[in-house]
């Protein structure tokens, strides 16, 4: 049964949102203001018709949109959609009593995504990749995708071709898929094993069509290529499955701000530091020690930092920071800190933070919501945040990055 609905606001993943006697009812691919008719099932609804339109929707830029359970918010106008963003980053630090100044976000561009997850399966009139439908096991196939990078886009028909030939049966495979400096990056997920015959004809086809590596599960099967990747002036080899910023863009806005705030330290730590991101290029000016818990990451920074000349000594440690944080003690050789948690947060990592007496420190975060609390408690410990800056690089949808610089009364 249909029941009308009148939006009130968006919620944090998108959704719009109407208040009904029963309770909050969301409602995705909707906006405030507008009056929809919408298939209730408890505490969401499936949209049928917009009765009386917003004046922030705009017409979706991708066929796919809708149904493909990548994007919530092509609907939404340019101008309202970045405000909205910025808004989560915003609501976040007030919900800690954070009142900081707050800038524009940097925005995204479309087609300037450099990596994708896609889904797959064998059919019997093909292969099927494309991404899952929201809530669903459900794979949509894609024809286009105006987020990506035109070097993964146009390259769609050799990843089929690879999935083909990895003979996955009845398996849904999970495609990680990077557009590194040298050519595609693939990491085949899913396959519970490869035989020599699949793997050959991998090895046989990549080579032939030019991708600099497909590996599965992180084993490499064919890597004609280093798949290569600049962070500042050094070179880095990017792990199978490794983690990189969404996109070059929004890596170097990061960047800018981390090295800028930082740039007068003379020996900076740099905490989740991945395959070197921020570590090196502040090494163009400081004394770095990179921790990371990923056993790959590190040892790429590693050997980017001994091929990179004119780079400061960087010290590389591997080291789960969640489980063995720094201790104030460790860091108080330390003038500057940089850290880059994943989306739970720096929380047990912060509060030895909270303790030092580190000058600067820039706080880089995917989960406006995490970073809200670990400012908190560096704030509530004579550190003042200075500011905090939104950056868009998932375009249309939830996510946002946000960098905090904080420094000690």
């Amino acid at each position: 049964m249909n029941t009308r609905f009148t939006i009130d606001h968006l919620g944090a993943q998108g959704d719009g949102v109407a208040k009904t006697d029963s309770g909050p009812v969301f409602i995705p691919f909707t906006l405030p203001g507008e009056v929809v008719t919408a298939a209730r099932q408890k505490n969401r609804a499936e949209l049928v018709a917009v009765i009386e339109p917003s004046s922030q929707r705009a017409e979706p830029t991708c066929r796919h949109f809708g149904t493909c359970g990548g994007c919530a918010l092509q609907h939404m106008n340019a101008e309202d959609y970045n405000g909205w963003k910025r808004e989560l980053v915003v609501h976040a630090l007030r919900s800690r009593g954070l009142d900081a100044p707050v800038a524009e976000i940097v925005r995204c561009e479309p087609n300037t995504r450099r990596r994708a997850v896609f889904s797959a399966r064998t059919t019997q009139v093909g292969v099927l990749l494309g991404y899952r439908q929201a809530a669903s096991h459900t794979i949509v196939p894609i024809e286009e995708c105006p987020i990506l990078l035109p070097a993964i886009f146009e390259r769609l028909d050799d990843i089929r071709k690879i999935v083909s030939l990895a003979e996955p049966g009845k398996e849904v495979l999970r495609l990680s898929v990077t557009a590194t400096e040298s050519g595609l990056d693939i990491d085949i997920g899913g396959l519970k094993k490869l035989g020599e015959k699949q793997r050959m004809a991998i090895a046989r086809f990549a080579g032939a069509a030019g991708l600099a590596r497909v590996s599965m599960a992180g084993e490499i099967i064919i890597e004609p290529r280093k798949p290569m990747v600049t962070f500042g002036s050094a070179t880095v080899e990017v792990p199978p499955g490794g983690f990189l910023q969404a996109t070059a863009e929004a890596e170097a806005a990061m960047a800018g701000l981390v090295t800028g705030h930082l740039a007068r330290c003379k020996r900076v730590a740099d905490l989740f530091s991945g395959s070197g991101t921020f570590a090196l290029r502040l090494a163009v000016r400081s004394e770095v020690h990179a921790v990371e818990s990923d056993a790959a990451a590190i040892a790429a920074l590693d050997r980017a930092s001994r091929h990179t000349p004119g780079l400061r000594p960087v010290s590389a440690e591997r080291r789960d920071l969640d489980r063995r944080p720094l201790t104030a003690k460790e860091l108080s050789r330390f003038d500057g800190i940089v850290f880059d948690p994943p989306r739970a947060g720096a929380e047990i990592q912060v509060k030895q933070i909270a303790k030092s007496g580190v000058k600067r420190v820039a706080a880089v975060s995917c989960n406006p919501v995490t970073l809200a609390r670990d400012l908190s408690i560096l704030t509530g410990s004579d550190y003042t945040l200075l500011s905090v800056t939104p950056i868009d690089q998932f375009l249309w949808s939830a996510h946002v990055e946000a960098v905090a610089l904080l420094e000690k009364r």
